[in-house]
């Protein structure tokens, strides 16, 4: 009876624990096998709001100093929970924790709340905060994972908890763990004796892998790819459930993630309509190649629509505007579940998605990705944020692809998430947020940037001004972003560009300050007339700005035309700087602007016609001929003069900032010229620094290395990337290439690497083998190699690489005439393998 009994009382154990488990599989999709809940400054066990077990940091094995003090808050606000915020740990000096996981991806969570602690002064709480990741040692991929990010510097509590009106602040972030421990280190700021760090409570989870990617995600706007690897950690910046409400974390899918509604961020009047899925007639249903715990169901049955009116959905974008910041990649992951069962069959909605005014994809099907009504998907697409100031406004906009004449002019979104992506030094600390300006009509660029937090009603109060009382200095902004032309009355679908709202009809509204006076100021109807209407056979390219037509004027002379698509690419800023840049200067080797239309919100460009085109269509991907060696480095002199010019040739020196092959076109007589000034900058005169703060621009593959770390912009910028031109034109490839192996995809990069192994002549254009006299080819290389420096100050300047381009156009001509001897790079030889730099 007795071990009848035992069976028993075993037999009910195990069937409540598989109760148990099959409730947690049902109510929660992911179960981590690891995950701390420390409880900082607290000695007791105690449950959360969503009776988690926070664990107690004192005595605990995870406290690696003993220079730091417990303390309980003084005050607690009604929105802050108890747990884990009314207890903290704080120190003038270093104090860190070391938890032993297992390696792999793990999610941390940092928690804190502005409070005083200890009589200490909340203002001094200035500190930063490292993660160190991984053991010395090299993983199975033959590499080191980076020992440490950077995940908050200098950060204020104060100032931070004053900009966003949270009660409480939530940073959470993504990293990889190569090793047996993650150890958290918080440091205060030297800036300050009386500087001190604390923290409130720390969350350490494994996750599974549904952020990262590393076979390369597009660029928006660019053919570049971004790899969201082990070596990238993430912090994730918004969470929005789209049409729903908020998602706490219990009812999530296992990662215990906040989920916040969309009303604070969206933009303009016209907000569309919130959808919810009919329970009895669409039932949420994940595809077998999704996981259950990418996001929760709640996230998936409710969407936000543009509404049920076609020819007012035709007029608007359904916008959110959310604030991030500067200088960083973003991984945006945008989530889609038709919730309407009349939505079933493909080509019923379908919609444009632009993200900081790039397209990222256009006529998105919800149905024909998915195939049924019900069905979640999601994708991820990367931006680069640039701009001036800590924070700029990331556009997320959506508008019925007209082009196709979808069914419904509509589109639909269910769920935003957005990542900050480390930079290359590894890190992820950004400027502390600057408070919002007292007034009634809020500026958009002063938009707050959100973390996941705890928000008081201040908060929305605030936001709903930026998105409400806004709205009139808002209205010029707008139209100038999103507003295009629109000529009649009766228009069918087919007649408008995809993604294209009506204008504004208004004249003048962001070129008022334009030169006129410099350059040849155009009527829209010339413009038209110059075009044929901009008819697509006098299409000559699609660029960051917009598409370019041939055109004449003036009865019969060819120009250029260049008509702005601020929905595609580049905007109102960039405009203004090619007019003004190019208003001023006068070179053989710059492309001429001969004048610009700014009438009905267009914004059109016109230059000398360049019959020959792009550098690059010469080089690859183009069914034209190869140019001969000779006529290349003349066409690399001409480039070189015209950037020596532009950063000697003036008062103020002149930084390009995006040098690349497509950038340097060919007239008639293959003159080269650098065009595209949009993104130039006027650089610091002899007597100031030799850099100027910039937030990152450019093309991916050109960049210079160490802009993209310090934001520090300089001449040498250019010359950097004139290196990877250099390089093109040698080895007749892209500056970056995803379709070969990963070592071999930066040009830059595989040409640095080649020259270490000695075997660099192997890669350039076999067209040219046996066609360059060994002593150019050397000086070329040695130029070519300088340029591509990784620090500036061993790059050459401008003028430098000008001498020795001439050089090595001299040692050519030497050699053709029969002096340097037979034109041939012998594999082996020592001097062409390994160039001597200089």
């Amino acid at each position: 009876m007795k071990n009848a009994n035992r069976c028993f009382s075993v037999f009910v154990l195990i069937f409540v624990s598989l109760a148990s488990s099959i409730h947690l599989f049902f109510a929660a999709n992911y179960i981590p096998s690891e995950q701390i809940l420390l409880n900082c400054g607290e000695s007791s066990i105690l449950n959360d709001s969503d009776t988690r077990s926070w664990t107690p940091d004192v005595g605990s094995k995870f406290l690696l100093s003993a220079k730091s003090l417990t303390s309980k808050a003084t005050t607690q606000d009604p929105l802050v929970p108890k747990v884990p915020y009314m207890t903290a740990r704080l120190s003038h000096f270093e104090f860190s924790y070391r938890f032993p996981v297992v390696p792999g991806r793990m999610l941390v969570r940092l928690h804190f709340y502005l409070n005083s602690y200890n009589g200490h002064n909340a203002t001094d709480a200035v500190f930063s905060v490292t993660a160190y990741n991984r053991l010395n040692i090299t993983n199975d991929r033959f590499f080191l994972l980076p020992a440490s990010f950077t995940l908050l510097r200098n950060f204020s509590i104060a100032q931070t908890t004053e900009a966003l009106s949270y009660a409480y602040i939530i940073k959470e972030y993504l990293i990889a763990v190569d090793g047996e421990t993650l150890t958290i280190k918080f440091t205060p700021s030297t800036n300050s004796s009386n500087a001190y760090a604390f923290v409130n409570g720390i969350e350490v989870i494994s996750v599974p892998d549904i952020y990262y990617n590393d076979i390369g995600l597009k660029l928006v706007g660019q053919d570049s790819l971004i790899f969201v690897d082990n070596n990238t950690a993430l912090e994730n910046v918004y969470r929005i459930n789209v049409g729903g409400n908020d998602i706490s974390p219990s009812g999530d899918t296992g990662l215990f993630r906040y989920w916040y509604n969309d009303q604070p961020y969206l933009y303009g009047e016209t907000v569309g309509v919130t959808v919810t899925a009919d329970p009895s007639k669409t039932l949420i249903s994940y595809p077998k190649d999704m996981p259950t715990y990418v996001a929760p169901k709640n996230v998936y049955s409710t969407a936000r629509s543009m509404g049920p009116n076609p020819q007012i959905n035709k007029n608007y974008n359904l916008t959110w505007i959310f604030s991030v910041d500067v200088g960083f990649y973003y991984l945006v992951r945008l989530h889609f579940c038709e919730v309407q069962a009349a939505i079933n069959q493909i080509n019923q909605r379908k919609f444009n998605i632009f993200l900081g005014n790039g397209t990222a994809e256009s006529g998105v099907d919800v149905i024909r990705w998915v195939k049924h009504t019900g069905v979640p998907v999601y994708k991820d697409y990367v931006v680069i944020v640039g701009g001036e100031g800590p924070q700029q406004d990331l556009w997320l906009a959506l508008h019925p692809n007209l082009s196709e004449q979808p069914q419904y002019y509509d589109a639909i979104l269910n769920g935003v998430e957005i990542f900050k992506l480390s930079d290359t030094d590894y890190n992820l600390a950004g400027a502390n947020p600057i408070s919002a300006p007292k007034q009634d009509v809020v500026d958009p660029s002063k938009a707050l940037p959100s973390t996941h937090a705890g928000k008081s009603n201040k908060q929305k109060a605030i936001i709903g001004g930026l998105v409400g009382g806004g709205l009139v200095a808002l209205a010029a902004i707008g139209f100038c972003v999103f507003a295009v032309n629109w000529h009649g009355k009766d228009h069918s679908p087919s007649d408008e560009p995809t993604g294209q709202l009506p204008n504004t009809n208004t004249t003048g509204s962001y070129a008022s300050s334009l030169p006129s006076n410099l350059c040849r100021h155009f009527s829209f109807s010339e413009m038209e007339a110059a075009t044929k209407n901009f008819d697509e056979a006098l299409l000559l390219g699609v660029g960051g700005f917009g598409k370019v037509y041939e055109g004449e004027i003036d009865g019969g002379m060819k120009v250029a035309i260049k008509r702005g698509n601020l929905l595609y690419g580049q905007g109102v800023h960039e405009f203004q700087t090619e007019i003004e840049t190019l208003s001023k200067l006068r070179h053989c080797h710059l492309v001429s602007l001969i004048g610009y239309c700014e009438e009905n919100s267009e914004m059109i460009l016109v230059y000398d016609y360049m019959a020959h085109g792009t550098l690059r269509g010469h080089l690859y991907n183009a069914q034209k001929p190869p140019l001969p060696w000779k006529q290349r480095l003349e066409i690399c002199i001409g480039a070189a003069r015209g950037l020596h010019y532009l950063h000697t040739g003036s008062k103020h020196p002149i930084i390009h900032r995006d040098v690349k092959s497509t950038n340097i076109l060919l007239d008639e007589k293959w003159v080269a010229k650098v065009s595209d000034f949009g993104l130039s900058k006027t650089g610091p005169t002899l007597d100031q620094t030799d850099h100027l703060t910039a937030s990152v621009k450019g093309s991916f593959g050109y960049l210079d290395p160490e802009y993209v770390r310090r934001q520090q912009l300089t001449m040498k910028s250019d010359v950097y990337s004139f290196g990877v031109v250099l390089f093109e034109v040698i080895c007749a490839r892209p500056a970056l290439n995803t379709a070969l192996a990963h070592e071999q995809m930066n040009l830059a990069e595989w040409a640095i690497c080649c020259h270490q192994k000695g075997n660099l002549d192997k890669i350039i254009d076999p067209y040219l083998k046996g066609k360059i006299a060994p002593e150019c080819f050397k000086k070329f290389v040695e130029t070519a190699l300088k340029c591509i420096s990784d620090q500036s100050k061993e790059r050459p300047s401008m003028g430098d690489v000008l001498w020795n381009l001439d050089c090595a156009l001299q040692l050519q001509q030497s050699a053709e005439e029969g002096i340097g001897g037979k034109m041939d790079i012998q594999e082996g030889s020592s001097s062409m393998q390994n160039p001597v730099i200089p």
